[in-house]
């Protein structure tokens, strides 16, 4: 049986913000400002959690598995947003991460929150997205009652895959029902209800780690440098080359010269630059 709504603590109303609607612009703003502070520290308690998370996402994909978000409104968009950074930012398969919103693309710019309470649909939309049981799911919901998110849970854990569940609610139901339960706790809203706010900004970070980390396990970073950036515009050609001097030591006119030579890939012109460095140095040394 779900928690009655009333008594979840993304649901409560935040005596800090008691009054917000009476205070000048500048006083809302700081409420808001302090009560943002909270979010980060909300992360920290469960940074294990959200490292067992990423092993397990790094084994799936090193054995051919995907990762799969799925959820309703904001937690269905931010989802949707994580997995469709990933090709520009590591240069992967635009399937390898996927997003899955209740109602569908037509529920990224318009809310259809009526599609979130069927448990079957979830379920449904996860399997004809082709999803298996070497694949990870990972159910994204503030409340962490989301019958569209529990479906899917279900239906993944029956065929053995790995789940996780992100909720901001203490010990939730989708905390329970997934492998990994991840459940930062940054309190109530400065608008009681509005998990857009500091829920939806914990999860965006919660999910930068799942992806960044995940990616950096499987080698898709060096150092700290977007190597497998795609310079498909003139930022991240920009971007690419400044790479490439950072990694190398060249200048930004040879890193471009270098660039040209890899056929675009940053990748490929720091390792032929590493090459051909310790050529030299076998026959100098």
């Amino acid at each position: 049986m779900s928690e009655p709504l009333a008594t979840l603590l993304t649901e409560q109303t935040n005596p800090a913000s008691a009054g917000i609607d009476q205070l000048s612009t500048a006083e809302m703003l700081r409420v808001m400002n302090d009560e943002d502070r909270k979010v980060a520290e909300s992360v920290t308690p469960q940074l294990s959690q959200i490292a067992l998370a990423v092993e397990g996402i790094v084994d799936a994909m090193r054995n051919g598995g995907r990762l799969f978000y799925i959820g309703a409104g904001t937690s269905g968009r931010l989802g949707v947003l994580d997995a469709s950074e990933c090709p520009p930012t590591f240069n992967v398969k635009t399937d390898l991460v996927q997003g899955i919103i209740a109602g569908g693309e037509a529920a990224l710019s318009r809310a259809t929150e009526t599609t979130e309470d069927d448990p079957a649909m979830g379920m449904r939309d996860l399997l004809a997205r082709g999803f298996c049981a070497k694949d990870v799911l990972c159910g994204i919901a503030a409340s962490g009652r989301t019958p569209y998110v529990l479906g899917a849970i279900d239906e993944a854990n029956q065929m053995g895959a790995l789940t996780l569940g992100i909720s901001c609610t203490p010990d939730s139901e989708l905390s329970r029902r997934a492998r990994i339960g991840i459940t930062p706790v940054p309190g109530p809203e400065v608008v009681a209800g509005s998990t857009r706010l500091k829920a939806g900004t914990v999860t965006k970070l919660v999910l930068n780690m799942l992806t960044t980390g995940t990616f950096i396990r499987l080698g898709y970073v060096w150092g700290n440098l977007m190597v497998n950036v795609q310079p498909k515009n003139v930022k991240l050609l920009d971007r690419a080359k400044r790479i490439i001097g950072t990694a190398t030591g060249a200048s930004y006119e040879e890193a471009g010269r270098m660039l040209a030579a890899a056929d675009n890939s940053v990748r490929t012109a720091i390792t032929n630059w590493q090459k051909v460095k310790q050529e030299d140095t076998q026959r100098h040394g």
